[in-house]
C-alpha cells in the first residue's frame, strides 16, 4: 500500500468519495426523472413535436449531461473500489505519488498534475 496518505487521509477521502457517489445518483435520478437513459431519451424525442429540428441543441446537452454524470459515477464507483489498495493516490501514468491537497480536490484523480496536464494538451 502506498505509505504517503495515511489512514485518517484515506477515511477522509473514501467518505468524499462516498458523498459524491450519493449527490450524482440523485443528480441523474433527477434528471432522468425516475426512468432509465434510453427511456428518458425517448421521453425527450417524444416531447419534440413539431418543432424537433429547433430542439436538436437542447436534446444533444440533454444527453451530454447524462453522460458526463455517468461518466463521473463510474470514476467515483472505481475510485471506491481502490481507495485502500496499492495503487490508490499513485499516477497511472508516472507512478508518482498524486498529493493529498489534489485528492481532495478529486478523489477519483488518477494522474498527478504533471500527467493530466500533458494528456489535456494531447487531447485525450
Amino acid at each position: 500500500m502506498s505509505t504517503h496518505l495515511t489512514t485518517g487521509q484515506r477515511a477522509l477521502l473514501e467518505a468524499a468519495l462516498v458523498q459524491r457517489q450519493h449527490q450524482l445518483d440523485r443528480q441523474l435520478a433527477e434528471h432522468h426523472q425516475g426512468l432509465s437513459r434510453a427511456e428518458h431519451a425517448h421521453d425527450v424525442l417524444q416531447q419534440d413535436g413539431d418543432d424537433a429540428p429547433q430542439r436538436e441543441g437542447d436534446r444533444a446537452l440533454d444527453m451530454a449531461l447524462s453522460d458526463r454524470g455517468l461518466q463521473e459515477l463510474g470514476a467515483v464507483s472505481e475510485a471506491l473500489a481502490r481507495v485502500h489498495g496499492a495503487d490508490y493516490g499513485l499516477c497511472g501514468d508516472c507512478g508518482a505519488e498524486i498529493p493529498f491537497d489534489r485528492l481532495k480536490v478529486e478523489p477519483w484523480a488518477l494522474r498527478c498534475v504533471a500527467c493530466e496536464g500533458q494528456r489535456e494538451r494531447q487531447g485525450d
